[in-house]
Formats: C-alpha cells, sequence, structure tokens
C-alpha cells in the first residue's frame, strides 16, 4: 500500500488539508486540489513559496516524492486559460462583466422606477409681498426648490430625507455622484489577502475592516406605512383579546409614491399573514413554516410582496384599556427586536441601481403594536439603520440578558474578528466633538454631558420621537439615547 503524507493548501479562506499517496502525480495533486476546494475549473496553480514566485506545474512526469508530510502549497487564482479566453474574445460582443451583468438583470421596484423619472424639485407659488416680476417669471422667493433643501425641510418639520432626495442629493453638484459609493458596510475580514497568515495569526490594515462610529442615518428607505382598512389590524389583534398571548404575522402589501415627503415613498399594507408561532404573555417563538412558498407565490399572483412584520407588546388593565410600556423612559425597541428587524431587512434588501452589486438598505418595515401615553392601543413604524443591519448580517452583535433595552458587541474570536464600534457626541460649545471607547464611560458622562445629539440607529418612521441605541462593548457603559425635537434626553440605563 502507497504511503499517504498530508499537504496543506494556503487559500484566501485559510488552510486546506488534502491526503493523497506520496507516489501521485502532479496532476492527480491538481485534481485532488480541485474537488477539496469545490472548485468550478482549473484556473488556478499552486506555489511552493507565499510570493508565488515557484509554481508546480500540473504533470504526469513528476510525482510527489520530493514532497514531505506536512508541507504547505499556496493557492493562487489565475487567469483564464488561452482556450478560454478565445471563446470569450470570440463572444466579446456579448459578454459583460460580473457587475454590469448584475445591472442588467437587476429589477428595481416599481416605485423606484416612477421616482426616478420624477423631476423632484418643489414648486412654490409667486409671493406677493417679495415677488415684483410678472406672473411667468421666477425670482429667488419664488423659484423651485430640490428636494433636499434643508430650509424647506425643517419648515415642514421632515426631520428625514426620503431616499430619493438622499441620491439626488449625493449625485448632484459638478461630479454629478462620481465619488460617492452606495454600497452596504461590510463587517468581515477581507479574502485573498497574501501578506500574511489567515486570522487569527495575521491581519492588516488592506484586509481589516474598518472601525464603525455609528452616525445619525440621514434617510430613510420608507417614509410612511398605511393599513387599507382597520379591519387588517383588529382580525390580528383578535388573537391577543382573546388568548392574552403575543402574535406576530408577516405585512403583504406594495410600495408606492406618497406626496408628504418629497419623493417619499409609502409602504401600503394589504394583509396580514401569520406564521406558525408558539407565543406566550411575554414572549413569541417563530415556527418552521411549510406552507411559506405557497403563501409567496400566492401574494405574486396578487400583485403583493413581504413588506414588513408586525407584533404586538400588549398587557390589559382595568376598563379595557392597555398598559404603557413602551417609551421614553424605558425603550422604544428591545435589543432583540432590532436584530431580528435587521435579519428581516438583511432578507429583503433594496435594489438599487446605483450600488455595484445591485442592493442598497432595505425597505422592509416594523410595526410594533403596544399602548401609548392614554393607554390606548396604537402602532409605531421602524427601521433598522444599513449600519444596524451590518452588525446583524456579520454576526457582530447579542441581545443583553437582564437589559432588554442595551445591545452588546460581541468580542473577537480565533474564528471571528469584529471591528470595533464607537459612539460619536457632540457637546456644548465648552466642548468640543468627542469619541468615547470603552474605557470611564459613564465617568466621563457625567462630568461632561449638558446637552448633545447622538447618531440614529433605530430611527422610528412617521413619527417626532426617536430612539436612539448606542452599542458598546462593555454593556455596564451601553446606554440608551432619546431625543425629540425641542431638545434632548440622556437615559441612563445602568451606572
Amino acid at each position: 500500500m502507497a504511503e499517504e503524507i498530508i499537504i496543506r493548501i494556503q487559500t484566501p479562506d485559510g488552510i486546506k488539508r488534502i491526503t493523497i499517496a506520496k507516489n501521485a502525480t502532479l496532476k492527480e495533486l491538481y485534481e485532488v486540489v480541485y474537488k477539496t476546494l469545490n472548485l468550478i475549473d482549473y484556473g488556478f496553480s499552486l506555489f511552493s513559496d507565499r510570493s508565488c514566485s515557484k509554481e508546480i506545474r500540473s504533470t504526469r512526469s513528476s510525482t510527489l516524492s520530493s514532497f514531505n508530510h506536512g508541507d504547505i502549497l499556496y493557492y493562487k487564482h489565475m487567469a483564464s486559460t488561452s482556450s478560454q479566453s478565445d471563446q470569450s474574445s470570440s463572444s466579446s460582443n456579448i459578454t459583460q462583466t460580473p457587475s454590469a451583468t448584475k445591472k442588467n438583470l437587476l429589477v428595481e421596484d416599481a416605485v423606484d422606477v416612477e421616482l426616478s423619472k420624477l423631476d423632484g424639485r418643489i414648486e412654490r407659488k409667486k409671493d406677493e409681498k417679495l415677488c415684483r416680476h410678472a406672473s411667468g417669471n421666477r425670482c429667488v422667493h419664488c423659484s423651485s426648490l430640490e428636494p433636499y433643501d434643508e430650509n424647506y425641510l425643517k419648515e415642514q418639520k421632515i426631520k428625514h430625507l426620503s431616499f430619493h432626495s438622499y441620491l439626488r442629493k449625493m449625485t448632484s453638484g459638478v461630479d454629478r455622484g462620481k465619488f460617492v459609493a452606495f454600497d452596504d458596510i461590510n463587517c468581515k475580514i477581507k479574502s485573498g489577502c497574501r501578506e500574511h497568515p489567515p486570522w487569527p495569526k495575521g491581519i492588516c490594515s488592506k484586509c481589516q475592516p474598518s472601525a464603525i462610529t455609528l452616525n445619525r442615518q440621514i434617510y430613510r428607505h420608507v417614509d410612511n406605512v398605511m393599513f387599507e382598512n382597520n379591519e387588517i389590524v383588529d382580525e390580528f389583534i383578535n388573537y391577543w383579546r382573546t388568548t392574552s398571548h403575543q402574535r406576530l404575522g408577516f405585512l403583504y402589501g406594495c410600495y408606492e409614491k406618497t406626496n408628504d415627503v418629497p419623493l417619499g415613498i409609502r409602504a401600503r399594507v394589504c394583509a396580514i399573514y401569520e406564521p406558525p408561532q408558539e407565543s406566550t404573555k411575554t414572549s413569541i417563538k417563530l415556527l418552521h413554516d411549510p406552507n411559506d412558498a405557497e403563501v409567496e407565490e400566492m401574494a405574486e399572483q396578487l400583485g403583493l410582496k413581504r413588506i414588513g412584520w408586525i407584533f404586538t407588546d400588549l398587557e390589559a388593565i382595568n376598563d379595557g384599556k392597555v398598559k404603557h410600556l413602551r417609551g421614553i423612559d424605558t425603550f422604544f425597541l428591545t435589543a432583540k427586536e432590532c436584530i431580528l428587524a435587521g435579519h428581516f431587512q438583511n432578507l429583503h434588501p433594496n435594489p438599487c441601481s446605483q450600488s455595484s452589486n445591485g442592493f442598497f438598505g432595505s425597505k422592509f418595515v416594523t410595526i410594533c403594536v403596544t399602548g401609548d401615553k392614554e393607554n390606548q392601543i396604537h402602532m409605531e413604524g421602524y427601521q433598522v439603520s444599513n449600519q444596524c443591519m451590518a452588525l446583524v448580517r456579520d454576526n457582530c452583535l447579542l441581545p443583553t440578558k437582564d437589559a432588554p433595552e442595551l445591545g452588546y458587541v460581541r468580542e473577537s474570536t480565533d474564528k471571528q474578528y469584529v471591528p470595533d464600534v464607537f459612539y460619536k457626541f457632540v457637546f456644548d460649545l465648552s466642548f468640543p466633538v468627542l469619541n468615547f471607547t470603552r474605557l470611564h464611560f459613564n465617568e466621563a458622562l457625567k462630568a461632561l454631558a449638558k446637552t448633545f445629539e447622538t447618531s440614529i440607529v433605530i430611527p422610528r418612521i412617521g413619527q417626532s420621537l426617536y430612539s436612539y441605541h448606542c452599542i458598546n462593548k462593555n454593556t455596564t457603559s451601553a446606554v440608551n439615547f432619546l431625543s425629540s425635537i425641542n431638545r434632548p434626553f440622556l437615559f441612563l440605563s445602568r451606572e
């Protein structure tokens, strides 16, 4: 029986090990590597040095007799073979780059196509007091405004730009948005770096993801949520009325243009689908849904799509009223709900022709049915920011056990590198802009905080009050920031 040896293969995704006979040929070595790495073609080479200068050529005349047990070879993806290049050159008139192919196959939502064709400028009537020209002329007092005009938004008390207004703003100017990248944030190490061994043995500035500073997201993908009729919500809440257990459902409907915000988008809910679930008075557990594919097919035939999710958080008190559970003194969304909302938004990305990979952000909305200050049932709409989506997608966030309003950023391990997450403050005139890390945060905050603004992680839809969850790797210094239009407030969750 031929002696077998283990050869290590250094790939962009880490070290792979293969077992092969010592008298096997180099051609057989390439075949084993091809099967082990699940490659789609033989457009790769193996090298004996890290700099990939000494290539090991695939041939039947040479064997592995010069290799020792445990030797390491370096994998490198090479250009296509000459036959492939000839074939591609002969059909160059129809071939395209992967990014171009994705953009050609991309199907944007109908509302995005409609809004992209609109001028979007805000028309103003002639001011009888300030305008001194004929009716057919325009001046600075009556000329149309851009949809992202700051003064107009402040006058109308619009706190967030619509997504298409944000696109117009970023693509305006002399460069026409040439240097603007509409790409989602990446929290993972870039693969393929050959300057060092793979993580955790090495990392460099080329492959290391950048640290994340939580910034206020000035735009939102959906500006308003509307239900077609009251019966849709009443039937959904009836489950809680009869059982006192909480309930979760998926919203089906469509996106349409709204005039409440310049170039705004409204989510119109036509139906609520309640998937299999186990619920109690304080929790909901989603179960496997065998009918999910059939529901999606039926919705597609009706011209609907899954546009969000809704859940209840209700507790009955006397006289048919409900308890006020969520607010400025507690929380608006728990960390678990934020993470689940980020997960759903990642499952339903927003098609965007401006993005290099064809998707940017999400229109998927979150609706919470809870009690208000008057102890009446009402609904609140939310979306998590693109930063929160990236942290959830790359498995960087965890909920805390004893504080539902606080999130926790994972620590880096041998299997996963987690970038640092910072929060930013703007103090009054006696203090400059400061960035706080994990050390002695509460002590510094008590000494310095007077009035400030902070970054948005969880913007609410169509409301005047917003909840900002700032997450720190030390949960004792994680805080929940609340801000209103009139003045900011600070609520320290734990000392």
